[in-house]
């Protein structure tokens, strides 16, 4: 049977995200149907059949990857290649979402290597989905890299770059753990729990569980640093 559309986009989506789970895939590409979850089934039962996917029952609902990834079926990554899917999820629900690149490279090992890309509201981002507590020398090391990343130039010659000036992209951190971060990056870095707490803090007037630390090299002289309170033990900052 030859592939249709939506065939064709879902091989697509299982090869950016590695692995999908059955209820991600009918949100993504069902959304509209009486029953997105049946449609999903045998669509996808159908495509197992005929090898273009394969699939894990290891996990409920069960997960598919691409016809040729090679990740196991157990593996301990599929968590958190989830983890980036369930952030692209959120981003659609926003409809500004223009770019979205999973683990894009840079370099040789040692180089940054966010876990996602984006483009979103126009603003371009690097995306670290922490789902295990790091220490903190080893967030100063993760946060070096993408300096360091920022000093090499290459960021400066992406496609992606407007024609008359450099744009720096922020680093966001999705993590229940807070880190004290410095405040001498030369981009910002925000902190928060989920992307949808994130963009409910970019809404004018809004106070979001999220911290905010401008580098002095991106704050001109005039503005004041983001006003900070204490709330049930964290920061938080009203996002202009």
């Amino acid at each position: 049977m030859s592939l249709t559309k939506r065939d064709k986009a879902i091989l697509s989506d299982l090869n950016r995200f590695r692995v999908m789970d059955r209820d991600s895939i009918a949100e993504l590409h069902f959304a509209g149907l009486k029953n997105p979850r049946f449609a999903a089934n045998n669509v996808l039962l159908r495509l197992v059949r005929e090898g273009h996917i394969q699939r894990s029952t290891a996990f409920v609902p069960y997960v598919y990857f691409g016809g040729d990834v090679s990740m196991k079926k157990n593996s301990a990554k599929i968590g958190h290649f989830l983890a980036i899917l369930d952030v692209y999820k959120q981003m659609v629900k926003c409809n500004d979402v223009v770019t979205f690149q999973v683990e894009p490279k840079y370099g040789r090992k040692g180089t940054a290597e966010p876990d996602i890309f984006c483009i979103f509201r126009k603003k371009p981002m690097f995306i670290e989905v922490q789902r295990t507590v790091y220490s903190e020398k080893k967030m100063a090391e993760k946060l070096a890299r993408y300096e360091a990343l920022y000093n090499s130039g290459i960021i400066a010659q992406e496609p992606w770059q407007p024609a008359n000036k450099t744009v720096t992209p922020h680093v966001l951190i999705i993590t229940e753990q807070r880190y004290a971060i410095e405040p001498r990056y030369p981009f910002k870095v925000f902190q928060t729990p989920s992307f949808a707490e994130f963009v409910e803090s970019l809404k004018v007037g809004n106070v979001a569980t999220l911290q905010q630390m401008e580098s002095p090299k991106t704050r001109t002289s005039s503005q004041s640093p983001p006003k900070m309170r204490s709330s049930s033990g964290g920061l938080t900052v009203r996002v202009k």
